[in-house]
């Protein structure tokens, strides 16, 4: 029986700065998923007709995702069981429902620092104790293994990792994942994978799902970044059957099931997934390459790692005091979205997304750069 309640859970800082300048501006270059896909665009890569939406029945769905949906799923993932796959309301719900219906108060759980707030603020909310797996600046954020194996204990309940990793795009190798699958199933701990941009590496194969090597391995995955539907909100969570009707039962309290329309569109977008991935991925390929010779001549003001994944990079602002009045004031005066180091405990930085059009990025780093050019004049 799940027994969990929130005690307090503190402010979301990236999504309330979302909500207060994702719709007040022109330019996006804060987020971190692909150019979002028109109803249109998809209609027609995907070939949905309108005499097939015709056929929908708005009946409700079932709890744990339409069998369909979960059996594309587990062939694109190679999950083998769709009993083993759940389609979720975006990955947040699936994030929510895993720590709530597996952590206790008390209970130890390894976080990376920084991270997506979602994966450790829950926890944190529900009275655990985080320790801490730091990804240095100094050293190019490179996750250091033998430092996460030293963190973790035999008192240690969930490890949650994601890679590649928002906000900085770093990545670690297969050889890498069997270690860190290998040093969860020594301690019998929960390995909660979060792999929103698996699907979206440049100089390597995506890593493989941890839950087809672990039991107790719990991996995410979303359609909001790689495939340019987050309006959608269908999400999904590999997991063992036991493990999933436990979701299932907090489920039965919030959302209930998605809806048979998503679920369509959902479904498609999975089974034509190498359609939609290469359309976009060649795009932010271009884009990573605008941005890499706009930081080359940003050099004194700007330094950076070069994202291995994903289409958002930490950039550190070298010679700008407060980083998040800069932001709000490319948000206001140059209608400009960029993210705030802030949000993700780290205010010389900021989270700049590479995954919009091609002008859009180059608008909105020609903002940032008379932004930067004026604030290092009025420093001198």
């Amino acid at each position: 029986m799940v027994t969990n309640t929130l005690i307090e859970t503190a402010p979301a800082l990236l999504e309330r700065w979302m909500r207060e300048y994702y719709f007040t501006t022109d330019i996006d270059i804060g987020s971190s998923g692909v150019e979002s896909f028109s109803m249109a665009e998809l209609r027609k890569l995907l070939g949905i007709t309108p005499a097939e939406l015709d056929r929908i029945v708005f009946n409700d769905s079932h709890t744990i995702g339409n069998p369909e949906l979960r059996e594309a799923l587990a062939r694109r993932f190679g999950i083998g069981d769709p009993g083993r796959v759940m389609a979720t309301q975006g990955s947040s719900e699936a994030i929510f429902l895993t720590m709530t219906a597996l952590l206790r108060p008390g209970d130890e759980v390894v976080v990376m620092d920084p991270s997506y707030q979602q994966l450790f603020a829950m926890a944190e909310s529900l009275g655990c104790r985080l320790k801490h797996w730091l990804l240095r600046d100094e050293l190019a954020f490179a996750p250091d293994i033998e430092e996460l194996e030293e963190l973790i204990s035999s008192q240690t309940r969930m490890i949650v990792v994601n890679f590649p990793h928002n906000p900085t795009g770093v990545t670690i190798s297969r050889e890498e994942q069997a270690c860190l699958i290998e040093m969860a199933a020594r301690v019998g701990a929960y390995l909660i994978w979060d792999g929103a941009f698996a699907e979206l590496t440049y100089d390597e194969l995506p890593l493989p799902d941890p839950s087809l090597y672990y039991e107790r391995a719990i991996s995410f995955g979303t359609l909001s970044k790689a495939y340019g539907l987050p309006g959608l909100r269908v999400g999904w969570c590999f997991a063992s059957p036991d493990i999933l009707s436990r979701f299932a039962h907090l489920r039965d309290y919030t959302i209930l099931h998605l809806s048979p329309l998503v679920e369509l569109i959902a479904q498609r977008a999975i089974e034509n997934a190498e359609m939609l991935l290469d359309i976009r991925l060649q795009q932010a390929r271009a884009n990573r390459r605008i941005l890499a010779d706009w930081v080359q001549e940003q050099e004194e003001a700007v330094s950076w790692v070069s994202p291995r994944g994903g289409v958002c990079a930490f950039l550190r602002l070298n010679e700008v005091t407060d980083v998040e009045a800069l932001c709000r004031h490319l948000a206001d005066v140059y209608k400009t979205l960029l993210v705030p180091g802030i949000c993700f405990s780290r205010p010389r930085h900021v989270r700049l997304g590479f995954g919009c059009s091609t002008p859009r990025l180059e608008a909105g780093i020609s903002n940032l750069s008379v932004l930067l050019k004026a604030r290092s004049r009025a420093a001198h």
